[in-house]
């Protein structure tokens, strides 16, 4: 499969960092697709909603096999999307600390016209943290661009973290090991 080219419609510098280390030639694309949803979606189907609609541009490509994803962080009942500032981000690391939350990533994938999509959930068990540790990492780590304000390849992964369920890479931002079973079918 190492032969394929996939272009990957993402940002995500984790994402890219994955294909590569799996051995994937990747062609980056630029994407602003709309990341909105109906707040009355059930919270564990939001990442593979929104992993389909960045994909809908793309819907036309023939020739080429156009990946998308979004990653969700869920607390509860609750979604904990990128935060916005120093304060959020404190806000949502405190919600975390000593909890077990889940994250969810959907990826949709579109090749030879058909489009195809998955989400996958590990489930993530965060120490209690004190507010110290968390204004440090906050500062250290700036988490501006994580689902959840946190990044588990970084210090929350090797310090923080108390035990996942589940695969780490989807906690980073991709499930590779989902992503070429169900693309091997």
């Amino acid at each position: 499969m190492t032969h394929l080219k996939f272009h990957l419609a993402s940002k995500s510098p984790r994402r890219h960092q994955i294909f590569a280390d799996a051995g994937f030639k990747t062609e980056i694309l630029e994407n602003h697709a709309d990341e909105h949803f109906d707040p009355g979606m059930p919270v564990r189907e939001v990442a593979e909603h929104l992993a389909r609609q960045k994909a809908a541009p793309f819907c036309s490509e023939t020739n080429k096999t156009v990946i998308t994803a979004d990653t969700t962080v869920i607390l509860g009942e609750e979604i904990l999307n990128k935060p916005n500032n120093e304060a959020h981000a404190t806000e949502m690391l405190t919600k975390l600390s000593g909890k077990m939350h889940e994250v969810i990533t959907g990826v949709c994938y579109i090749h030879q016209g058909k489009q195809t999509s998955f989400s996958e959930c590990t489930k993530v068990w965060i120490k209690d943290l004190s507010i110290l540790e968390i204004e440090q990492y906050i500062q250290n780590y700036q988490p501006f661009d994580k689902a959840g304000a946190y990044g588990i390849q970084d210090w929350m992964g090797l310090v923080g973290v108390q035990k996942i369920e589940g695969c780490y890479y989807n906690v980073m931002g991709f499930p590779m090991h989902r992503f070429i079973a169900e693309f091997s079918k």
